[in-house]
């Protein structure tokens, strides 16, 4: 991840994403630079366009929330009777494992 966040840096400072920064970057923080995983991450970054991904990216955890919130209200009983039925399965896996030992 530590590549992929260098990569995220250089885009944010708007500057140019090849391999030496990118070495640069991980060099400083401490990290064990691979070269050959710093061409590729360089190489597969080529033909995309970071902004766009980084948009979508972030976009598509909130999409897929706002349904969920418009049924907030007949959702919440829902999930405690999710939360109680878990609490009572903990439980029955240890019985069983009770009676192998007599």
């Amino acid at each position: 991840m530590e590549y992929v966040y260098a990569a995220m840096l250089l885009h944010s400072a708007e500057k140019e994403i090849d391999e030496k920064a990118v070495t640069a970057i991980l060099a400083a923080a401490g990290v064990d630079v691979d070269g050959a995983r710093v061409k590729a991450l360089v190489t597969s970054l080529g033909s995309v366009n970071i902004g766009e991904a980084m948009a979508t990216a972030v976009a598509a955890p909130v999409a897929a929330a706002a349904p969920a919130a418009g049924g907030a209200a007949e959702a919440a009983p829902a999930a405690e009777e999710a939360v109680e039925e878990e609490e009572e399965d903990d439980g029955a896996g240890f019985e069983g494992l009770g009676s192998l030992f007599g």
